[in-house]
């Protein structure tokens, strides 16, 4: 029987800046130049420069993560170059475009200059050519330390890392010129270790909730171009969260990326702190009334639906849906929550339209709700709703968000048993049952799964940098679509795609927002590999899958993160599409 709370681990590391700054302070480096590469953000760094220039040494301490783009941010004043041309490392054990991507997002740091980027060597500095506008030329080279490393699944990877170079006073070459392991590579690791040699139970589910609460310094760099923000807390939340998915699915058998396995719900809490860092990994049963209390205390809203700017609440929810006329039905999740949906029965050709199956993609909850409240006024509406697929993760989504609003927080992405609810086959079913039921009582042949996706650049530092699995998704490309059909369906689920498409590109601001992305995309991830329809980016492709609807449309606006008016244009593409669709699929429907 499983207590309400496990200890696995408390402890507490040394700041690595401090450290460091001990270390140079001391006497017989008096005079010295030391220049170093951590996880700490500016304002920390030049503090710690001041105090080594206090002591004598001449110190310039450096972001270890993205160290191109805080040079530009740090160390020049770029709004005065006319033009500059960077030569990106390409190194054999990263993907050609690792140091590239990297580099996001300066394109748009320095649209007011021409920017070329260049392929160049496997040494690990970017070489800078540049021309200010008053002439003066400017020639640079900036390190990005890395380590070649293997991961708990064998996998060799090159990953961002700490490093050292000094030189005392009297030396012209450095006596320590090295690769360092810093205080966020310590936690990092401790933490995989830790989980990794637990002995966890045989059987799925290993844990109710498997908490990682780390308190720690760190960076948190907002950039002027959209949702961009570089923080190294949010970057450890997803190496903690998809390396452990990575151990247990090792542990389970399945394959890398078998989004049915069900660990637990994994938990990674990160919170700055100015103090040293300190890691707690506890085991936990649920305790979904101490959560929905935590949640409850995000600032509540009575803006009318149609000009939301954040995520709603559960309740709010839960009363927007009760407006609806139709036919109640559910499941009740893992944790006990209701997973609500109703059948409006009519003379159309039926619909099904669901969102919120990731729970940190929060603007199809809103879509939904507000197509079928426009879908409501129709005599001869057609549809099912559920309006909110996965009511755990979006309570841990609520209860995250108030300790970093900014993070995407993929611990929510999946139910409290951590698989996908899509991908869920045997019983229990628990939130899967109330999708089944979906399209058993409608006969829907469409299905309209409404998504988001990460805002802002996804990383995961010490894992390759890229986030594996999902290369794909690591920068924002605008509003896309995914089109799956089943066998003999191709010719309705693509006539269907082309009504969306050119409903879309009549939808204010968002042909231009798309294009936006997908050319900033592009300059820094290399050609768009989907095809694009009146401005919309989309996917097709056929599959069996016997427990979908013959058609299904799944949006993807990148959400995750945003607010106010950009939360609004979200929701309104998500109804926009939702509404084409439903319009469009009562010409293409197959009627007995």
């Amino acid at each position: 029987m499983q207590t309400n709370t496990a200890l696995l681990l408390d402890q507490s590391f040394p700041r690595t800046l401090d450290a460091w700054v001990e270390e140079f302070s001391n006497p017989a480096w008096r005079g010295a130049s030391v220049q170093a590469w951590l996880f700490e953000g500016m304002a920390a760094r030049r503090a710690a420069e001041r105090q080594l220039a206090a002591a004598g040494v001449q110190a310039h301490l450096h972001s270890a993560y993205k160290p191109l783009v805080f040079y530009f941010i740090e160390d020049i004043d770029a709004s005065l170059l006319a033009e500059v041309t960077i030569h990106y490392p390409v190194h054999p054990q990263a993907s050609p475009q690792r140091f590239l991507q990297e580099a996001y997002p300066l394109t748009a740091l320095l649209v007011h200059c021409q920017l070329s980027f260049v392929p160049g060597t496997e040494d690990l500095h970017y070489r800078i050519e540049g021309t200010y506008r008053d002439g003066t030329r400017l020639q640079a080279r900036v390190w990005a330390p890395n380590r070649v490393h293997t991961d708990l699944q064998g996998i060799t990877l090159l990953s961002p890392t700490g490093w050292v170079r000094a030189t005392p006073e009297s030396a012209t070459q450095p006596v320590l010129d090295m690769a360092r392991v810093t205080d966020y590579e310590q936690l990092f690791a401790t933490v995989m270790d830790t989980v990794a040699n637990h002995p966890w139970r045989a059987e799925e589910p290993y844990f109710e909730r498997l908490d990682i609460r780390i308190d720690m310094p760190g960076i948190e760099q907002r950039l002027p171009v959209g949702h961009e923000t570089i923080s190294s807390l949010e970057g450890l939340h997803e190496d903690i969260y998809f390396s452990l998915l990575e151990v247990f699915q090792r542990r389970s058998g399945r394959p890398a990326g078998d989004r049915s396995l069900q660990p637990g719900q994994i938990v990674p809490d990160l919170r700055a702190s100015s103090h040293a860092p300190r890691l707690r990994i506890a085991q936990k049963a649920f305790d979904t009334a101490a959560q929905d209390l935590c949640a409850a205390a995000l600032p509540a809203t009575d803006e009318p639906l149609d000009v939301l700017g954040t995520a709603p609440s559960p309740e709010r929810i839960a009363t927007e849906m009760d407006q609806i006329a139709g036919e109640r039905f559910g499941a009740a999740s893992r944790q006990g929550r209701a997973v609500q949906a109703l059948y409006r029965h009519g003379t159309d050709a039926p619909v099904f339209i669901s969102g919120g199956q990731h729970a940190n993609e929060t603007s199809g909850i809103v879509g939904a709700l507000r197509a079928a409240r426009t879908l409501n006024n129709h005599a001869g509406a057609h549809f099912v709703l559920m309006a909110l697929e996965n009511p755990d993760g979006y309570a841990l989504h609520r209860e995250l968000r108030g300790h970093n609003a900014l993070h995407m927080h993929h611990a929510a992405r999946y139910s409290a048993l951590g698989d996908d609810i899509e991908y869920r086959k045997g019983a229990p079913l628990y939130e899967r049952a109330a999708r089944q039921q979906a399209l058993a009582r409608s006969g829907a042949q469409l299905h309209l799964n409404l998504h988001g996706y990460p805002a802002h650049e996804w990383t995961r530092p010490l894992s390759g940098y890229m986030p594996r699995g999902f290369e794909l998704w690591t920068i924002p490309k605008g509003f896309f679509l995914i089109l799956r059909y089943h066998p003999g369906w191709q010719n309705e689920a693509m006539a269907l795609l082309h009504a969306v498409c050119a409903a879309l590109n009549q939808v204010p601001g968002l042909a231009a927002f798309n294009a936006r992305q997908m050319a900033l995309y592009e300059r820094h991830s290399g050609k768009l590999q989907f095809e694009v329809l009146h401005g919309t980016a989309y996917t097709a492709t056929e599959t069996a899958n016997p427990d979908s609807a013959p058609v299904t449309l799944i949006t993807e606006y990148p959400d995750e993160t945003i607010e106010g008016d950009d939360f609004r244009q979200a929701h309104t593409v998500q109804m926009h599409t939702v509404l084409a669709a439903t319009a469009a699929w009562q010409k293409l429907a197959r009627r007995s």
